[in-house]
């Protein structure tokens, strides 16, 4: 190898070295820099067996420069790799794809468009999850628009208005403006008027199975044609609500020749005779179909950016007739899968929720086997654990699967540190039962730790009294020892445990296994879980818990309280969150 040679080995050595330590936060190893320089310098591999010798020094002195000084060497050889690093490291950092051409707007307007025929399930949370994270990173604005102008077929819940709010709150985000599309019908009337009059508009009466089989065949329904005077004063008899529900319609006039026949001459309003269960919109009976009324209320209100299912994809299709005809901009738009998400047997289906309900397979929304996020909420889960899951599925048109052990992983690293720890003795099959037990000898206390990672916490003082009890699954044979947690090692002699004395070597040599435990006349607890509820009995310190507040029962899981005192077979009522 000549000298020239050898120089611009050393120089792209130093390169690679720079860019993987810079890029890993760590040294450089010989063998991670010898497979990219060989792919980005073909005319060194014929010198591979002295490369190493060559590369070896350089790579040291790397290894001995300081992070600031890496980047500052790495500035110097190579500028456009560290920009590019940097740039990775940014993308790194942000929970979201950018989004496109924020540029081209002087502030990013994105929308919340739910539609309030029930409280949220927990597909829904990917909404205000997404969006309000994309409003915080633009420092944007962001409505919420409750797109309720089917009074039938979606029929809206009044308590949904309210729920779905909070649901928002819960989340971790608040709109900039709220606003019903039921209290804007006049508005979407007035655009109607002012289509028809742009010649983009027309009422039909053709039925509906009619009308069908000649948009399909790509021809014209005869009202097409009509004169505007004609179509004015149908559309107007439409609003004064002289027609019944399917007899009239006005549809917007696109190409009734397009290539996908459901973009063809759609429907824009139609009749509806049960009343809006709003009292200020219950006397409307022509009321506008979403693709018109979402369309246009995306203009008035200056969206900017819109994300919704790819099963939507045709409605910004249909919309953009629309907006051909006022001469608008079409916002930006992206288009997800759905979300699956496992743990559940209850569909996430707002209709089927209702009538599991209604049929009282299911107390409520909250219930523990509700994939709802009212559910979530009382088993003491945060929302933000929600939103750090969400976000990570990113916005992929292709449908994507949520683990529920996401966000239980999520929502363990914001609880962990400030939950108590509790013992909690279960009466379940799955656990033996509760078996009580005297204990002869020993301390008249056990004292563990109100958190192991936290001494200066102090200790909880759980009283023996005159029996514990354990569960029936950890009791070991006559004459086996098991570690009682805070109190110390016994024997299970017949009926009763008795103290050995033995020190925690036993434990920690794995010769004696720790369980858990409780006084037999401690307070009894009532934990409601996704598979039922199971009944128990716990420390007595649970008692002084308050409702929200969430310990983590040791070996059981953490769990939020959720009423303590109150009438009942329990003392306390708890709500099971994850392990």
């Amino acid at each position: 190898m000549d000298e020239d040679l050898r120089d611009r080995v050393k120089e792209a050595a130093e390169t690679a070295a720079l860019t993987n330590a810079v890029k890993h936060g760590s040294e450089a190893q010989v063998g991670a820099i010898m497979g990219p320089l060989m792919g980005e310098h073909p005319d060194f591999r014929e010198y591979g067996d002295e490369i190493p010798g060559v590369i070896a020094p350089v790579i040291e002195r790397v290894n001995g420069m300081d992070a600031d000084e890496r980047r500052e060497r790495l500035a110097e050889l190579a500028p456009e790799v560290l920009e590019e690093l940097e740039s990775e490291d940014e993308d790194d950092e942000k929970p979201l794809p950018d989004l496109p051409n924020v540029d081209d707007y002087e502030q990013v307007r994105m929308r919340l468009a739910p539609n309030p025929n029930g409280p949220w399930h927990l597909g829904s949370a990917r909404m205000p999850a997404v969006i309000g994270t994309y409003e915080e990173m633009y420092d944007g604005w962001m409505l919420c628009r409750f797109d309720d102008t089917d009074p039938e077929t979606k029929r809206p819940d009044l308590d949904a208005y309210d729920e779905i709010l909070d649901a928002i709150d819960y989340l971790g985000f608040e709109p900039d403006e709220v606003i019903k599309a039921s209290d804007r019908v006049e508005t979407y009337y007035e655009y109607a008027s002012e289509l028809i009059e742009k010649g983009g508009a027309y009422t039909c009466s053709c039925p509906q199975a009619d009308f069908s089989d000649m948009k399909n065949d790509g021809e014209a329904c005869p009202h097409r044609e009509k004169d505007v005077e004609q179509i004015h004063a149908e559309f107007e008899a439409m609003i004064d609500g002289d027609y019944e529900s399917g007899e009239m319609v006005l549809r917007v006039k696109t190409d009734i020749e397009h290539k996908n026949p459901a973009l063809r001459d759609w429907v824009a309003f139609r009749m509806i005779d049960t009343p809006h269960p709003r009292e200020e919109a219950s006397d409307y009976r022509c009321w506008p179909m979403l693709d018109f009324q979402s369309g246009l209320d995306d203009h008035l209100t200056e969206i900017t950016h819109i994300i919704r299912g790819i099963d939507l994809q045709d409605s910004a299709k249909r919309q953009q007739f629309l907006y051909d005809y006022f001469d608008w901009e079409y916002p930006e738009v992206l288009h997800w899968g759905h979300v699956q998400i496992d743990a559940y047997d209850v569909p996430m289906s707002t209709s089927t929720i209702i009538e599991k309900i209604e049929a009282g397979e299911l107390t409520g929304w909250d219930d523990p086997r509700a994939p709802t996020i009212a559910s979530l909420r009382r088993r003491g889960i945060r929302g933000e654990a929600i939103v750090e899951a969400m976000t990570g599925l990113g916005t992929s048109t292709t449908n994507v699967d949520l683990a529920m052990s996401a966000i239980y992983a999520n929502n363990r690293e914001l609880i962990d540190d400030d939950a108590d720890r509790a013992f909690l003795v279960r009466d379940a099959e799955e656990t033996g039962g509760i078996v009580e037990c005297q204990v002869v000898g020993g301390p008249d206390a056990g004292e563990p730790h109100v958190h192991p990672d936290h001494e200066d916490r102090g200790r909880r003082s759980i009283s023996v009294g005159d029996a514990v009890v354990v569960e029936g699954n950890d009791l070991p044979p006559h004459g086996d020892r098991v570690w009682l947690k805070g109190f110390g090692c016994v024997r299970h002699t017949r009926d009763a445990l008795e103290y050995t004395g033995d020190d925690l070597d036993v434990v920690t040599e794995g010769d004696v296994d720790v369980i858990h435990w409780a006084p037999a006349d401690g307070p009894g607890v009532r934990l409601r879980t996704m598979d039922g509820d199971v009944s128990g009995i716990a420390e007595p310190g649970v008692t002084d818990y308050e409702a929200d507040d969430v310990v983590q029962f040791e070996r059981v899981g953490f769990a939020r309280i959720d009423a303590v005192g109150e009438s009942g077979d329990e003392d306390v009522l708890a709500y099971y969150a994850h392990p």
